[in-house]
């Protein structure tokens, strides 16, 4: 139901509008609230991304970096995830943070989710600046040998088919690359759905991040699952 709500642009590929704006908030662990207590080794999540991840016009405990932790938990995963979603953030903001973000944290992730480059859309910054931010961050993950699970987004049908394109293609061809796992579309599920989004039409509502978090929590649960070096301090 949401591919036949979106139009159709270049490549074939369906297309959508992506989050935007509010004040830079600062990474955080997810809320307290969605702790419960799990046997086994701590597994750190860090959570990087825009307002899609910060909980935009959500209330604490409502993010999508809460409701994974949640989720990761009831499977029995001790996991902490650590929320890094910047409202507004471009992927070239994205890029000269992250070093940061990774030095700051208490340790190595065992997985990073990275969801950046709706804003460069919403921006008309040309794809291959997203594509050059992207592949320069998943660079750096690789060189930690973190495993990324990568939210994709897609272009707005506006833009034209030869944008789209070009956008398109950014996140399935990267996730190729850099053996990261794929949810092609952060918003399936919820974007068409009034009871899912906020009055905005861009931002998911509480209801539609658990939409979310449902279709991601086991691609985390998978990757998790996988034996990583970043699972030793660092």
């Amino acid at each position: 139901m949401l591919l036949q709500a979106l139009a159709l642009a270049g490549c074939g590929q369906a297309t959508a509008p992506e989050a935007n704006v509010a004040a830079p908030a600062p990474a955080r662990p997810a809320a307290a609230a969605a702790d419960r207590p799990v046997a086994g080794p701590e597994r750190l999540v860090l959570a990087f991304g825009d307002s899609l991840y910060a909980g935009y016009g959500l209330e604490d405990g409502q993010s999508l970096p809460d409701a994974l932790q949640r989720r990761l938990r009831a499977a029995g995963i001790n996991a902490r995830v650590v929320n890094a979603g910047v409202s507004g953030d471009t992927s070239a903001a994205g890029r000269q943070r992250l070093q940061f973000t990774l030095d700051n944290l208490p340790r190595t992730p065992d997985l990073v989710v990275l969801g950046l480059g709706g804003n460069d859309m919403l921006r008309r910054i040309p794809a291959a600046e997203t594509r050059a931010n992207l592949a320069a961050m998943l660079d750096v993950l690789d060189g930690r040998d973190i495993p990324v699970v990568l939210t994709g987004m897609l272009a707005a049908p506006n833009l034209g088919p030869d944008y789209a394109c070009e956008f398109n293609g950014i996140y399935p061809d990267l996730a190729r690359e850099h053996d990261a796992t794929l949810d092609p579309f952060i918003l399936d599920g919820a974007l068409g759905r009034p009871s899912m989004m906020l009055p905005d039409g861009i931002h998911p509502s509480a209801a539609g991040v658990e939409v979310i978090a449902d279709r991601l929590a086991p691609l985390l649960e998978r990757r998790l699952g996988q034996p990583a070096a970043a699972s030793t301090s660092g």
